[in-house]
Order: C-alpha cells, then structure tokens, then sequence
C-alpha cells in the first residue's frame, strides 16, 4: 500500500530537510524491483532540484509509483528482434503506407511547410506518426512520469533515462504535462511518443498557440521535424540506408529494423 501523495510530499521534504542538514548528497542505489524505490526517490529529489526543477515537479516525483508494467516491457521488447520483413507485418506497415499516402493529400501545405523550414519530407514524419502511435488512435495509457522515474531507478539503464525524468519534472513545472498525463510504457508522450527530455529540448509550437502540446498533431509534427533537423538532417539528401540521412533516423530510434522501416515507408508515402 503507498502513502497518499500528501504523506509521501512531506516525507520527501523531511528527506530533502535531513539531507540539507547532514550535508549528504549522495543519491540511493538503484534497484530491480519496488523495494527501496521510495528511499531512492528522496535521494533523486536531491539531483532534480540541483537540475532545476522546482516545486510542482518536485511534488509530482513524490506522487510517482512504482511502474511494474513499464518493467515488464522493457524486459520483453520482442518486436525489434525480429526480421525487417515480420516487424513491418507486425507493425502495420502497409496500412501506415495507405493512410498515411491519405494524410499527405488531404493536408500537403502543412506537410510541404514541414519540409520548406526543417528539410524533412513528409513521408518520414507521416511513417514516424503511423509506427508510433497509429496516427494518434493511441498514445499510451501509462503514467508518463511513474514511468520514466521508474526506469530511472531501475539498474538496467539508469544513466539513459535521468536526463529525460528531470525533463519530465521540468515539464511539470512548465504545466506542459501532469503526474496524470498517459504515454507509453516507457514514458513516451504525445503523437509520436517523445521521451520527455527530447520534448523538453526540441518541443516546438506548430500550432501557434502559444504553447507547446505533444498531444496536438501539429505541435508533435513539427516538434518531430525539428528534432530530425538539429540531430543532423540534410535537406535534400537521402535517407535510404547508406544515404546521409539514414543515420539521422537511428537517433530517433536506436532498433535498425525500426530504421529501416521507416526509411521504407516513408519513400512509398512520398512516391
């Protein structure tokens, strides 16, 4: 049974008082599985306020649980073990191509801007938007922030996923999410499933108003192209594997069969 998040804010706080007192920061061990995961949230506390963030995201971090099926999952990613041609039937290759051939007719300004200000053409955002979330028919049904903090704790890949919870703290505090905000199983959010410290940095408003939401289309698109853009992306040139821009796609995921089916889809939502 956990606390309610008012217990588990105040025990933080007395934490982080002790901590401030003693003159000890060092954080607590990382674990594989709940135990301890409340005592190295306090010791965490520590090294997101050092990171800047502040009280809201400080308060959601107290709130967060301990993420079981985010475990799970990372434990269990079968999908990218599998050949190119049996993950693009299991992914939906040829109906993210049908639809999204769609989505571009039905909208090519938008698209056509994407690609006169960032260089990406359309089908690589069009196949991102199709692989991650289906076009947005869903975006995940985890708690962004238990999830990512979760992973964090986690022995596994501790160093991979810190920066990306301060980002999610950070986004707190922004009000750009909340500790109810849904993702996927390892805290991805929005249209096409950023990890919160890529939205933190290379969120873009597309939409004009005024505030970034990787929950609207727009700004998850744009927001898409951008990152493509600042990780090294070449207007013009190819992104087949073997061309420039291939080694842009594996920043956005590191599976090469997720690579390769995107630079695949993409050429025929173009074609």
């Amino acid at each position: 049974m956990y606390p309610k998040p008012k217990s588990r804010i105040f025990t933080l706080a007395l934490a982080l008082a002790a901590s401030a007192t003693t003159g000890t920061a060092a954080l607590a061990q990382c674990g594989n599985n709940a135990n301890g995961f409340e005592q190295w949230k306090a010791g965490f506390a520590q090294q997101a306020q050092a990171s800047g963030v502040g009280q809201r995201g400080l308060q959601a971090l107290a709130q967060t649980r301990y993420a079981s099926s985010t475990i799970a999952a990372d434990r269990n990613q079968k999908s990218f073990r599998y050949s190119l041609d049996k993950f693009m039937q299991v992914r939906g290759a040829n109906t993210i191509i049908a639809q999204g051939r769609k989505r571009k007719a039905q909208n090519p300004g938008f698209y056509n801007w994407i690609e006169q200000n960032y260089g990406v053409p359309a089908g690589v955002i069009i196949a991102i938007h199709g692989m991650e979330t289906g076009f947005g028919g869903f975006m995940g049904d985890s708690s962004v922030v238990s999830a990512i903090v979760t992973l964090t704790y986690d022995c596994r890949r501790s160093d991979f996923f810190r920066p990306h919870a301060i980002g999610a703290l950070k986004l707190v505090d922004r009000g750009s999410i909340t500790i109810n905000t849904r993702g996927a199983k390892h805290g991805e959010l929005g249209h096409t499933q950023f990890l919160p410290g890529n939205a933190l940095t290379y969120g873009v408003d597309g939409n004009g108003d005024g505030r970034v939401d990787f929950y609207n289309q727009a700004d998850a698109l744009v927001s898409t192209a951008n990152f493509l853009r600042r990780k090294g992306w070449q207007p013009g040139a190819g992104y087949q594997q073997g061309q420039p821009n291939f080694r842009v796609i594996k920043q956005w995921n590191a599976a090469t069969v997720y690579q390769q089916a995107i630079a695949i889809m993409g050429a025929k939502i173009d074609g």
